[in-house]
């Protein structure tokens, strides 16, 4: 199973990782987090092993926080990337897209980016609130 969402900000996008990480039940595979200028997209790739239900329950929870989303060539070619195991440093040069997370999902990684990306700018824009 996978889902493709952009969600508004960081907070929600806390959110998702934050319910992947106290879901055990979820069987995740991989999920990658980018950041754009006027959001977050965010890519779940679920195990063949999900139940139809799980994966419906999952899919109401990201519709909630987000929106289905279908990503630019740039965005799409990306995460084609990162699923063929290319580096992340490599697919951000090559489709300039600034994958924040990869793999297994982790907070501290999207707070250090929000954290630095604040610092660098002097005030907090909307999309990393």
């Amino acid at each position: 199973m996978d889902y493709l969402y952009y969600l508004a900000n960081a907070s929600l996008t806390l959110r998702v990782v934050e319910h992947l990480m106290g879901t055990p039940s979820l069987p995740l595979d991989f999920i990658t987090v980018i950041h754009q200028i006027d959001g977050w997209v965010v890519r779940v790739k679920l195990r063949d092993t999900v139940g139809s239900t799980e994966a419906e329950n999952f899919r109401a929870y990201l519709e909630e926080l987000g929106i289905p989303c279908e990503p630019g060539i740039r965005v799409r070619m990306a995460l084609w990337g990162l699923e063929t195991n290319q580096s992340p440093v490599e697919v951000m040069r090559r489709y300039q897209v600034a994958i924040v997370s990869h793999g297994r999902p982790d907070c501290e990684e999207i707070e250090a980016f929000r954290r630095q990306f604040v610092m660098g700018l002097g005030y907090c824009p909307e999309t990393l609130a």
